[in-house]
């Protein structure tokens, strides 16, 4: 069965932090690399982490780099995104999926991340 859930996400104060979690089916997490997505309102989904199916090959776009950090635990086929100093720019929708999939693959629900005052 496939499947992607994401947790985590919530309301924060800029300069914040959160903790997202994506758990994943085999068939999705297993030997891939996977990536953090964001869709802010109006806007497209843009790729922000990527890390290898080892953990050892890591990238993260210029906007986040700095202040996210991916994780994966192949253990229990999740991926984590860890951010911190969070900006208003940062509000978005985040989802995890392979990091090269297209919009025509499945997706999960993804968690909202507002950072508001």
């Amino acid at each position: 069965q496939v499947q992607l859930a994401e947790s985590g996400g919530g309301m924060v104060q800029p300069g914040g932090s959160l903790r997202l979690s994506c758990a994943a089916s085999g068939s999705i997490f297993s030997g891939n690399g996977m990536g953090w997505f964001r869709q802010a309102p109006g806007k497209q989904r843009e790729l922000v982490a990527t890390i290898s199916g080892n953990g050892r090959s890591i990238s993260y776009a210029d906007s986040v780099q700095g202040r996210f950090t991916i994780s994966r635990d192949n253990a229990i086929n999740t991926v984590y995104l860890q951010m911190s100093s969070l900006k208003f720019e940062d509000t978005a929708v985040y989802y995890c999926n392979r990091h090269l999939a297209s919009l025509t693959d499945y997706w999960g629900q993804g968690t909202q991340v507002t950072v508001t005052s």
